[in-house]
């Protein structure tokens, strides 16, 4: 009973063909919204799962979705992200979907409670930071508790962001 592979007993990584398999493909960002830590004060992240169908998910896989200027907010006891848009997956055909549907989030009820507090309470608005396919090959969402900033803000933020780049130089060149 013993592996004929070249690694040493263990079953090999790719298909017969040479390829990678659909997991290894799986662990790889879809889209992301990098404004967001622009405009917004990030104050904590979660993961969350997203639900969708299954030509959404095709052409999640192909690449195609874009976040920037969406945003997640509590409707019906559920979080659900607007503004999102995934294209239409033109092989689907009469089974396509709605490019810019609002999407329902997967959360805990800890998880819910906590974000819902907060956004009712002090204010907080829920951003998507980045749509990607975790390990297990299920579509996610990092989503971020955040404060708007105002432009004033932006600017002392990257004032700062760059006077530690600056410093950092001087240092490393110094030293």
């Amino acid at each position: 009973m013993a592996r004929s592979s070249q690694s040493g007993g263990q079953p090999s990584r790719r298909s017969a063909s040479g390829a990678r398999t659909q997991r290894q493909l799986a662990r790889r960002m879809v889209a992301e919204n990098r404004q967001a830590r622009r405009n917004y004060e990030i104050i904590d992240t979660l993961e969350a799962g997203i639900v969708l169908t299954g030509s959404e998910v095709k052409s999640l896989r192909e690449g195609r979705a874009n976040i920037a200027e969406a945003y997640a907010r509590e409707e019906n006891g559920q979080i659900v992200m607007i503004n999102s848009t995934i294209p239409i997956y033109p092989p689907a055909g009469q089974f396509n979907h709605e490019p810019n549907r609002k999407r329902v989030l997967l959360l805990k009820k800890r998880e819910f409670n906590r974000l819902t507090g907060a956004v009712e309470r002090d204010g907080r608005t829920l951003i998507p930071l980045e749509l990607y396919f975790g390990d297990s090959g299920m579509a996610k969402l990092k989503l971020a508790l955040a404060t708007g900033r105002k432009a004033p803000d932006k600017r002392d933020v990257e004032k700062k962001r760059d006077w530690d780049r600056q410093k950092g130089r001087l240092l490393r060149d110094r030293g």
